[in-house]
């Protein structure tokens, strides 16, 4: 199983040889084996590489990130065709039903406002009882938009009443470096799995490339949330971000057992998809913190 996060961060050479992954600097040559690599991260626009290495990463399903000038990730590497029953698993997705994707709907957006409970209650902070009265009024399809309404009062809760998402402030830049990683993380998986990343069960933006995704990641944001929270006064810098990067590799419970992150990540994706089938019921994930 593939478990290493590999960071580029200066000026380098990518290639492949004889199933390495190559990382040349000056006369410097590393060798890392691509069975070892889960996701490999370009944190540096004067990074160059060959695109056989990019066939190579594609057809072993590693996942690549590529950042900005400003070290925000901007984009990724996505293969067309993942699974050899891709065209199947498509027109099934183009079947799921108003009634399976609001229900399913409904448990994710319940799902996701406990793990938001849970975070002010580490955070000490009272507005989780809010919340909770938020998480009972949920209902198929989230109708009543209980999932907006927690979330104002969450993040005011967290970071002030004066905090606006998406403000260029460095809470934000961290919220959107850890929710980029998450994204990315999903589209691996839901493509793995043969299924389109731009059909959703919830969100429908024809201008997202990332509806199914941005549906599926719900759940998981409030792990990058609560670690905000706790280096909030932090530098957003490479160290940080290194941190940001790592929590995928930190160990949560679910399904009472102990998994990384990614595992979790890529064991949920599939039993959504099983539910989405008729075969499982969902199995949540509740972060605990």
């Amino acid at each position: 199983m593939s478990f290493r996060t590999v960071v580029i961060m200066k000026q380098s050479r990518l290639s492949y040889k004889n199933r390495f992954l190559v990382v040349k600097k000056d006369l410097e040559e590393k060798y890392i084996h691509l069975s070892e690599i889960d996701t490999i991260i370009v944190d540096s626009i004067s990074v160059s590489l060959s695109s056989y290495l990019l066939k190579e990463l594609s057809d072993n399903k590693i996942n690549m990130i590529f950042c900005d000038e400003k070290h925000n990730p901007f984009g990724e590497l996505k293969t067309f065709y993942s699974a050899h029953n891709s065209s199947k698993k498509i027109i099934k997705q183009m079947k799921w039903t108003k009634r399976q994707k609001d229900d399913l709907w409904e448990i994710i957006v319940k799902n996701k406002l406990s793990n938001q409970i849970n975070v002010l209650k580490k955070a000490k902070k009272d507005e989780y009882q809010l919340i909770e009265s938020y998480q009972l009024e949920v209902k198929s399809g989230d109708k009543s938009n209980r999932e907006a309404h927690a979330a104002k009062v969450y993040f005011n809760a967290l970071f002030g009443k004066k905090f606006i998402r998406h403000n260029p402030d460095s809470i934000n830049a961290s919220l959107n470096y850890g929710y980029a990683i998450l994204l990315s993380t999903i589209n691996k998986e839901i493509v793995k799995n043969g299924y389109l990343t731009q059909i959703g069960i919830h969100h429908k933006n024809e201008f997202n490339e990332f509806n199914l995704t941005c549906d599926l990641m719900e759940v998981f944001r409030p792990v990058i949330d609560h670690f905000v929270y706790f280096n909030k006064d932090r530098e957003f810098n490479t160290e940080y971000k290194l941190d940001i990067i790592n929590i995928l590799n930190r160990n949560f419970n679910y399904k009472g057992k102990s998994y990384t992150l990614k595992d979790i990540i890529e064991r949920y994706v599939k039993n959504v998809f099983d539910v989405l089938e008729g075969k499982k019921k969902y199995q949540e994930f509740i972060y605990e913190g």
